[in-house]
């Protein structure tokens, strides 16, 4: 049976309130410590690979991912398949960079 989007959400709201209420589990604890580092783990090595793919794309054009991004923007680089493939692995590699942020620990202040 698969989970949907909206179920996974849901329950993940009901451990929210339960441990809100005080409640806690080794078992839950362990388990999420694992899922979250199983995904940031997952996630780096697409991060990687992203990255080997605007690697090869800079070392083509002598041009940073950064600069490409830029000017494809502006429409400075015309509709070169290339370029709208440099463009949408920059967006992915944003997107899991920002994904693995968010899974990042937070920091216990002092």
């Amino acid at each position: 049976m698969a989970i949907n989007n909206e179920q996974t959400l849901s329950q993940i709201h009901s451990l929210a309130r339960l441990y809100q209420t005080g409640y806690r589990s080794p078992v839950i604890d362990a388990s999420i410590q694992k899922l979250i580092s199983l995904e940031r783990a997952r996630l780096q090595r697409e991060l990687e690979e992203l990255q080997e793919h605007l690697h090869a794309f800079e070392e083509k054009y002598n041009l940073s991912s950064e600069e490409i991004h830029r000017r494809f923007r502006r429409g400075e680089l015309g509709d070169d398949a290339d370029m709208f493939e440099w463009d949408a692995f920059y967006q992915m590699m944003l997107t899991v960079k920002d994904q693995l942020e968010t899974l990042q620990p937070e920091t216990a202040s002092q």
